[in-house]
């Protein structure tokens, strides 16, 4: 059907719609498969999976006119009220499987200084245990890789691994002392913002001492 055919406003944009992602999808499946497969095995995990299929995107990137992309990718079963021990055993091995896979494939692509992958979640966990778990707590730890960064260090202060500190507030809870504009806006330098677009797109930055030093000097896309 033309969507010039129907009278209807919602329906023809919902037919034009509906019509660009079938032709989207096909040059997708066509950028993919023109692709050299990687030598970097990916494990079988869901996230692992994940960034494979990231990984074919960028290297697709020429093919598909795009220079520039933001990819989303998630993992899920950390919401450990029980069992946690030897569940963030397992997820923890999947999680380093699935990065060291995802950074060899960028090295083997030749962008990894390019690429940065970084952690993102809506809350950390408490320090004190509600049997065999814990709860949802407040200050967390995140971690950035890639060939730009600036790594091998840890940025903040790492808490007693105690409860009922000036760290602690209540039940464990650990208060941040790096918020998450910080971490914003490093990450948005990076990926080329100035100070003014900073301001306006993380416009809370001003309280805080500014971006973090996540990223070797002059290193931006």
């Amino acid at each position: 059907d033309a969507p010039n055919a129907r009278v209807n406003l919602f329906e023809r944009d919902v037919a034009t719609i509906h019509r660009q992602s079938i032709t989207l999808n096909r040059d997708l499946e066509a950028a993919l498969a023109a692709q050299a497969p990687f030598t970097t095995v990916f494990p079988g995990s869901g996230l692992a999976q994940q960034l494979q299929a990231v990984a074919r995107m960028i290297a697709a990137r020429s093919t598909l006119g795009v220079s520039r992309q933001i990819y989303f990718v998630s993992t899920g079963g950390y919401d450990t009220h029980s069992s946690q021990a030897p569940t963030l055993t397992g997820l923890h091995t999947a999680l380093a499987g699935a990065m060291r896979a995802f950074y060899d494939a960028t090295v083997e692509l030749g962008v990894s200084n390019d690429v940065t992958a970084f952690t993102a979640s809506d809350f950390g966990r408490t320090l004190a245990v509600n049997g065999d778990g814990t709860d949802h707590g407040w200050g967390a730890h995140h971690f950035v890789v890639g060939g730009a960064v600036n790594g091998n260090r840890i940025l903040g202060d790492i808490p007693p691994p105690v409860i009922d500190h000036a760290q602690d507030s209540g039940s464990g809870r650990l208060i941040p002392n790096v918020s998450v504009e910080q971490f914003a806006a490093s990450l948005a330098a990076w990926f080329g913002l100035t100070s003014s677009e900073i301001q306006a797109a993380l416009p809370n930055i001003g309280n805080f001492s500014g971006p973090l030093d996540l990223f070797n000097a002059s290193s931006s896309v």
